[in-house]
């Protein structure tokens, strides 16, 4: 199969949706600026026109507004901020109107309103540029939250979040769009709500959100050198969360860790172990972990930033303990992030945003 990069599986997903159906467009600050926001929307102007693929004011409120506007009457808008952050400034249009219309109504009307948004760290951006919110759209009813870690679900998952009928809050980790892996040619579809098992293990499972997912792959592999066998769960979305898949795999490892790029505090760890403990407290052999950044705003300083961003060796760090396996060769082990700077997964990733 043929290998592509995370994003330009996001714009071949865009390109198939809306060369399939003449409702899609797209709209956001710098869709149309050659930069292309990390290229996933490189060529779409050229090929749709300026009438479907549309950059737009610094007035997020006011334009998400018109986006869900145009929902209501039939288009299929795909919005897009270069960050997270900056969607912030249209919670209300987010939260009061496009999660709620549809229940409001009677089911009577949709919105069908894909939002993609930028999270992760990258070149100093510090505490306003770089946060990861998922928890916050998780935590309201009416919208699904989709954190895809692979190029090939990055695809599947956006048709279908297209095609879903109803809001849907799309994350994609800036440190993932360099990243490739075998993506199938044509339209299909990864549904929404369902994780994959991307590794199996019989001794602890590991779940990972977004870029955690590479992470907890890299854990797993410095801890099969200490004879530890993890499996490793990519969650795919947050919000429909699959617990039969999750529950699963602790009913046969008996231990949990969860890592995630949010912080930890009421966050998609502290949900996922309250899920499994809820649904299979007694399976549980030792007390679950959680890994995440700490609970302060992300510094901008590399040499913070060192410090701030957890990685696989304190992934397999924390297993180790939860396993009481001896953690020596681990503890002389250099910080998980021999990179200079320490914002950016490797030298080739220079830009744009």
């Amino acid at each position: 199969m043929r290998e592509l990069k995370f994003f330009q599986a996001i714009n071949e997903a865009m390109d198939l949706s809306m060369a399939a159906d003449p409702a899609v467009y797209t709209i956001g600050l710098g869709v149309p600026d050659p930069k292309s926001i990390f290229g996933s929307t490189k060529g779409l102007l050229e090929k749709y026109g300026p009438e479907r693929v549309l950059d737009m004011p610094a007035s997020e409120n006011g334009m998400t507004g018109v986006a869900i506007g145009s929902a209501l009457v039939g288009m299929k808008p795909v919005m897009t901020h270069q960050r997270l952050d900056f969607a912030l400034l249209s919670l209300d249009q987010i939260v009061n109107q496009a999660a709620k219309w549809h229940y409001m109504f009677g089911g009577q009307q949709n919105v069908p309103l894909v939002i993609r948004m930028i999270v992760g760290r990258g070149w100093g951006q510090g505490p306003q540029h770089s946060q990861s919110l998922q928890s916050w759209f998780a935590h309201i009813p009416g919208l699904k939250v989709v954190v895809p870690a692979t190029p090939d679900d990055a695809k599947g998952l956006l048709i279908s979040s297209i095609e879903d009928g109803n809001p849907v809050i799309f994350l994609e980790h800036r440190w993932l769009y360099n990243t490739f892996g075998p993506v199938p040619e044509g339209m299909y579809r990864t549904p929404l709500g369902r994780a994959r098992v991307r590794r199996t293990g019989s001794d602890v499972t590991i779940v990972g959100v977004s870029y955690a997912v590479l992470e907890s792959l890299r854990a797993a592999e410095i801890l099969t050198d200490l004879g530890v066998d993890a499996e490793v769960i990519d969650v795919c979305t947050v919000s429909p969360l699959d617990c039969e898949t999750l529950l699963a795999s602790v009913r046969k490892t008996g231990r949990l860790l969860v890592a995630d790029t949010g912080w930890s505090s009421c966050g998609v760890t502290a949900e996922v172990i309250a899920s499994m403990a809820e649904r299979g407290y007694g399976m549980l052999k030792a007390a679950p972990r959680r890994v995440t950044p700490p609970p302060c705003p992300t510094p901008t300083t590399p040499a913070l930033s060192r410090y701030f961003y957890p990685g696989p060796h304190e992934l397999a760090m924390a297993v180790c303990e939860m396993l009481e396996v001896p953690t020596d060769s681990l503890a002389a082990a250099p910080l998980d992030l021999p990179r200079t700077p320490p914002d950016i997964p490797d030298p080739s990733f220079t830009g744009p945003f």
